[in-house]
C-alpha cells in the first residue's frame, strides 16, 4: 500500500515486481529527482527504430501523485537514444507494467541494452487536479497570446 510519510517529504509507493529479476526504482545519487528504471528485456534498437519496453514493474501510486518517465541524459548524450512519449505520464489509478518507448535518433549505429540495463528514470510527484470553467474572454498577461518562438533567443538560419 502507498503511504505518505510527513517527515522529509517522502511519499511510499508499492511496487509490484511482474518479473521477478528486475530491480525497484532507485536513486543513484542523494538528492536525485529520478528513480532509475531498468529494462527486462534484451532489445537492440537500429538506426532510427523505436520499441516500447518492458521494465517488468507495476506501481501503486497515492491519490495526488503521478510518475513521469524522463529520459535518462546520459544515454540522449552518448548514444542518441531518448524517449518517443517524454515524459511518459503514469497515473494514480495505473497498475498495469510501466513500459518505455524508446527512440534511437543515431543515422547510423545500432545501439543494444541487455536485460537490467537502467533506460529511463521515474519520477514522482504531488498532482492538482483542476477545475475547468468555460469563460468567454480570459484575463489578460503579459505574454498575451505569443506562443511557439515568441520569446526569441534562436535566430533561424535561412
Amino acid at each position: 500500500m502507498s503511504t505518505t510519510s510527513p517527515e522529509g517529504g517522502r511519499v511510499g509507493i508499492a511496487v509490484r515486481r511482474l518479473d521477478p529479476g528486475v530491480p525497484l526504482p532507485e536513486y543513484a545519487h542523494p538528492g536525485d529527482a529520478g528513480a532509475d528504471l531498468c529494462t527486462s528485456i534484451d532489445v537492440v534498437l537500429e538506426p532510427g527504430e523505436r520499441a516500447t519496453v518492458p521494465t517488468g514493474l507495476a506501481i501503486a501510486l497515492p491519490d495526488g501523485y503521478a510518475a513521469f518517465v524522463h529520459p535518462r541524459s546520459g544515454l540522449a548524450a552518448r548514444c542518441g537514444v531518448t524517449l518517443v512519449n517524454a515524459p511518459g505520464t503514469v497515473d494514480a489509478g495505473y497498475r498495469g507494467e510501466i513500459k518505455v518507448t524508446l527512440i534511437n535518433t543515431d543515422k547510423d549505429t545500432p545501439v543494444k541494452f541487455t536485460r537490467g540495463d537502467r533506460i529511463a528514470q521515474l519520477v514522482v510527484q504531488r498532482v492538482e487536479r483542476a477545475v475547468f470553467t468555460e469563460a468567454g474572454e480570459l484575463p489578460g498577461s503579459v505574454r498575451g497570446e505569443g506562443g511557439f518562438g515568441s520569446t526569441g533567443g534562436h535566430a533561424a538560419q535561412r
